[in-house]
């Protein structure tokens, strides 16, 4: 599974460090994104250090950097479709329980009330946390069962969607606190 996730075309919402890490690993080809920050600092006599440097007080060099800044939060924005997608299976995996954890503490509470059936209600209790804590996992597990690719919906279930995204951000997580620990050393 490692060798497909190595394989595999990045997408298109993934964060940019990502992608360049990944075009480093595939070869020398910018991105237009790249290549017009590569330009514009080059027009402007700045050496590339791969940090930013200090914003100039000229307004028109002040706008073009909020321009790509729109630009790059566009490119790793989640799609409408995915987003949507997430958010069927959010309300589905979290609020099933959560309606039935309700369900449970109005029913349990008509019951014991009207002396239909009596039994402690340390049962109560537990069962709603139960059924909240299924519904907090359900907001996980919906987000990442989903299909993250636009053209692909999915299984019905999304475990092998949950297996590859959940694998995805474990990797990032790992790279992520390699970078950080390089870092520091």
């Amino acid at each position: 599974m490692a060798s497909e996730d190595s394989k595999r075309d990045r997408l298109p919402f993934e964060p940019s460090s990502n992608r360049k890490k990944s075009e480093k690993q595939a070869g020398p080809v910018q991105s237009s994104d790249q290549a017009s920050k590569t330009a514009t600092s080059a027009s402007s006599g700045q050496q590339r250090t791969g940090k930013w440097t200090k914003p100039s007080k000229s307004p028109a060099k002040a706008e073009k950097r909020a321009v790509q800044g729109r630009a790059s939060r566009e490119d790793t924005s989640i799609p409408e479709v995915v987003n949507r997608r997430m958010l069927k299976r959010i309300a589905f995996f979290s609020g099933m329980p959560t309606i039935l954890g309700v369900f449970i503490f109005f029913a349990s509470y008509v019951l014991l009330t009207q002396g239909v059936l009596e039994f402690p209600k340390v049962v109560v209790l537990m069962s709603t946390l139960l059924c909240f804590g299924l519904g907090v996992v359900g907001l996980s597990y919906g987000a990442l069962s989903a299909s993250w690719d636009e053209e692909i919906s999915g299984s019905t279930l999304g475990w092998s969607e949950f297996r590859l995204n959940f694998g995805r951000m474990t990797s990032a997580w790992r790279s992520a606190r390699e970078s950080s620990s390089k870092s520091d050393n």
